[in-house]
């Protein structure tokens, strides 16, 4: 389950990680390859850590004409481990001429609004109903969705994300939740904005967002959509 984010100094990714058989998880792993090396068409190198307490986090990916300003580090991204209120930001500086230079700094934990793990306590998350078959979808819970999408308005930073969340228990529906960080360079970033979007009524479940901005800072987010009387489909909301 790779995640890609692309950065001025490099391509960064992010893995979980499980010993050879599938049977036990042994943490993330957050690289970054040379992409200047890459471009160029000559032998390349990577720099990796090794998170035992974290899961699934996102590598920040870079929208638009204006790049991150010099020298900032690639943020990372993840639900906090075990809060239900809390996101968890990593900030990753490469050194491509003296690798000893490189760090990762975090874990830093930003607090939001309380949610709920999407479908946390049901095997693999299987819990979206579909129509014409007792048969369920895995909700992906439980870990923030790819991309966790970066843009320069020039005044400031802004970085958007989501996650699936149930909307009520016991789980008559799932929803997306997102939110939009800034002032990225500060020891805590700040929450601009936060919001949960959801079927007003119970049954239809909402799974598996992409979130973005355009210049103007407007945001779409695609998700997955289904229901018992529905077959799964996309949706998106602006």
């Amino acid at each position: 389950y790779p995640k890609f984010g692309v950065w001025p100094d490099g391509y960064y990714v992010t893995y979980n990680m499980f010993n050879a058989a599938g049977t036990s998880f042994l943490g993330t792993k957050v690289c970054a390859m040379e992409r200047r090396a890459m471009l160029a068409g000559d032998t390349a190198s990577q720099q990796c850590y090794d998170l035992a307490t974290e899961w699934s986090l996102l590598p920040s990916d870079a929208d638009g004409p204006t790049p991150p300003p010099a020298g900032s580090p690639n943020y990372i991204l993840g639900e906090h481990w075990s809060d239900q209120d809390k996101l968890t930001m990593y900030k990753m500086s490469v050194d491509w001429d003296t690798p000893a230079n490189t760090t990762l700094d975090g874990p830093t934990n930003i607090e939001v609004n309380p949610f709920l793990w999407a479908c946390i306590n049901v095997t693999r998350g299987r819990c979206v109903p579909q129509s014409g078959t007792a048969v369920k979808l895995e909700s992906l819970g439980g870990r923030t969705m790819y991309r966790l999408a970066y843009r320069n308005f020039g005044d400031h930073e802004s970085l958007v994300v989501n996650h699936t969340v149930d909307m009520d228990v016991p789980r008559t529906k799932t929803g997306i939740g997102w939110y939009e960080l800034r002032d990225l360079g500060n020891a805590v970033p700040t929450v601009h904005q936060q919001g949960t979007t959801a079927d007003p009524g119970a049954g239809v479940y909402r799974w598996m967002g992409s979130i973005a901005q355009d210049k103007n800072g407007n945001m779409a987010l695609g998700y997955s959509s289904s229901s018992a009387a529905d077959f799964p489909s996309i949706r998106y909301v602006g």
